[in-house]
């Protein structure tokens, strides 16, 4: 059964159509939780709860554009979301700092090092360091997705850079020490 032939048997509410396309995107939109969360659990939350989304929702995708986008949408407005009804989107300061490089050395620190350091980060600086960083939104879009300023968006970025680089320092240089 095709891709297509999928989608409009998941818009009968066919289980079985839903459990192939569940089985189809799982693994790759639960990538794309695991940035947006905190922790593993939460991730499942949200891979979960984006799941009942895009079956509620599914006779709404007219097959323009990438159906793989449109999932990829619903996942991380139904994170977003999370965050928003927990209130932790809240301003702190508009103050931009400087702009922060974020230099990583590729071959002695793992992406999943440093998915656990992004995990780590505030919600709110995550957030935003994945919707910039990650993602590629820009600051007016992430401003309106998390109904904050543009300039906290950008202080937000700027203080998860810098965080980001102090905890890679800190690792870069325990490292070197016990070498």
């Amino acid at each position: 059964m095709g891709l297509k032939q999928l989608i409009n048997s998941c818009k009968e509410n066919d289980r079985k159509a839903q459990s192939e396309i569940y089985q189809l995107f799982a693994g790759k939109l639960f990538g794309l939780c695991l940035k947006y969360s905190r922790n593993y659990q939460e991730a499942q939350d949200n891979l979960h709860n984006g799941f009942l989304t895009i079956f509620d929702k599914i006779e709404q995708y007219k097959f323009k554009g990438s159906f793989e986008g449109w999932l990829k949408r619903i996942i991380v407005n139904t994170a977003l979301q999370t965050y928003r009804e927990k209130n932790v989107l809240t301003l702190v300061s508009e103050e931009i700092p400087e702009e922060i490089d974020l230099e990583i050395d590729d071959e002695n620190i793992s992406l999943d090092f440093l998915l656990e350091l992004i995990q780590g980060l505030s919600t709110r600086y995550r957030l935003v360091f994945n919707l910039y960083v990650l993602d590629g939104y820009s600051h007016k879009e992430i401003a309106s997705m998390l109904n904050i300023s543009e300039g906290t968006s950008k202080s937000n970025l700027s203080r998860a850079k810098v965080i980001l680089r102090n905890k890679i320092e800190l690792y870069q240089s325990k490292k070197n020490e016990a070498l």
